[in-house]
């Protein structure tokens, strides 16, 4: 939670008081006795709050509210109210305000109204700062998404190997985006307008492998009745890609050793070789040089595969990349299926990037899904454990994820129904969910709605 207050009132008894109890809470408040020129002080990229009294000499809180939501529809305004302004109140909430008081109003309810105010500030220009992110960046950088210094020289080493013709051996655990690597390096090189062929060797039968990488004539087996072109073939001008290439059976590596230095094929049943063009990347989760120490792969095809290497780093080396994947996921998700775009709660981006992602970019990108479609975040446990308070010693588990997700959505659904004057329909159509839904989460979380105030 970041960002000034800048607080308006012409009484100054009450700007006194409330611009003291923002103090004593640990936010930077700036106070004035009323609206003229306070706009100039906000723009679009300021990072604060404004609470304004309504009714005021000059330029009133509705007019100064007016002015800075035209700079910016999603700057957060908290208006102060007397009794009879109430029905006004409302109606500025419709046309944009965050939050409304009724005075006289406990300090604590201030308080907490700008910490909500300010957690949405934050909210709303991190996310802008991530499609800035997003739409400056180049085809490589929106294909392989991230700012930290390993992803810098992973891009830079795929543009410098795709300016070459070289075979490249790609190195990441799984779901770290070895296919993606490849692509990329493709599309980035001179055969990009040919075929891009991926075959995963480890999810193949050990019987078809062969056929399907080099292809076979007429009666080359039982049930081949007609010629068959191999993938290796298919991807001649192109790119061929082989995954999880130490799943490839002894047998078939010597053959495809000698693809790399001849660049030819035999077909199964054939005797004439069918020259290819093609590159090949190959991509694998285990140490090769390992597998070949211990007679599991061939050394010689590991020395011809190790010249031109890419090592992709794992999701946990690489934390502060989370929340720019996460909501480019969550976008993502979000179009595909039509759903109203979400905005990740800082508080969440935090949480995830506590989590170590076994599973890397994958499991990122099937959270991200999940979070979209409002499925929560499954059973991810980002419980950490603060060794950085006084003494040295660990302050103990911070909320689990799903505990701060609940909060956050408890204050989504309460701001919802505040800025729809408690119109429950207003609110599940503002929310994208069903009226069942909003009631059941209401239930859950103790949420009622006073229907002297509903529009319903």
């Amino acid at each position: 939670m970041t960002g000034p207050v800048i607080l308006v009132d012409d009484e100054d008894h009450l700007r006194t008081a409330c611009a003291q109890a923002l103090e004593l809470a640990g936010i930077e408040v700036e106070a004035f006795a009323s609206a003229d020129g306070v706009d100039l002080k906000i723009g679009n990229a300021w990072p604060g709050v404004l609470v304004t009294d309504i009714k005021m000499p000059g330029t009133s809180g509705l007019d100064l509210m007016s002015h800075v939501l035209a700079a910016d529809p999603d700057l957060p305004v908290v208006l102060i109210t007397g009794h009879g302004d109430v029905p006004m109140a409302v109606q500025a909430m419709r046309d944009g305000a965050y939050d409304f008081l009724e005075k006289p109003f406990p300090s604590d309810m201030l308080v907490d109204a700008v910490r909500r105010a300010l957690e949405k500030r934050s909210l709303v220009l991190e996310n802008r700062r991530l499609r800035t992110a997003m739409g400056e960046a180049s085809a490589l950088e929106q294909r392989l998404l991230g700012r930290t210094s390993d992803m810098v020289r992973l891009r830079e080493r795929i543009a410098d190997y795709a300016a070459t013709d070289a075979d490249v051996l790609i190195i990441g655990e799984t779901g770290a985006g070895k296919e993606m690597v490849a692509r990329s390096l493709h599309e980035a090189s001179a055969r990009r307008s040919n075929r891009f062929v991926a075959i995963n060797c480890g999810a193949l039968p050990e019987s078809l492998i062969e056929s399907e990488l080099f292809g076979h004539q007429p009666g080359a087996f039982t049930g081949a009745a007609k010629k068959r072109v191999g993938r290796i073939e298919h991807a001649n001008g192109g790119t061929l890609f082989l995954d999880e290439i130490e799943s490839m059976p002894m047998d078939l590596q010597i053959k495809l050793l000698r693809v790399l230095q001849d660049r030819a094929i035999v077909p199964l049943g054939g005797n004439d070789e069918v020259p290819v063009d093609v590159r090949v990347l190959a991509a694998t989760k285990a140490d090769l040089r390992v597998l070949s120490d211990q007679g599991q792969f061939r050394e010689d095809l590991f020395y011809r595969l190790d010249v031109l290497t890419v090592a992709i780093p794992p999701l946990r080396d690489r934390k502060n990349d989370v929340p720019l994947l996460f909501q480019h996921f969550v976008n993502l998700a979000c179009d595909k299926y039509k759903k109203v775009p979400v905005d990740v709660p800082p508080p969440v981006l935090a949480a995830l990037q506590r989590h170590d992602w076994p599973g890397n970019v994958r499991e990122l990108q099937n959270a991200a899904m999940r979070f979209a479609l409002g499925a929560g975040l499954g059973a991810l446990n980002t419980d950490t454990v603060d060794t950085d308070s006084e003494g040295g010693g660990p302050a103990g588990p911070s909320p689990s994820l799903t505990e701060q997700m609940e909060t956050m959505e408890k204050h989504l659904i309460q701001n919802a129904l505040h800025a729809h004057g408690n119109s429950m329909k207003e609110t599940y159509e503002a929310l994208g969910v069903s009226r069942k839904t909003l009631y059941d989460k209401m239930r859950k979380y103790g949420i009622k709605v006073d229907r002297s105030t509903s529009s319903d």
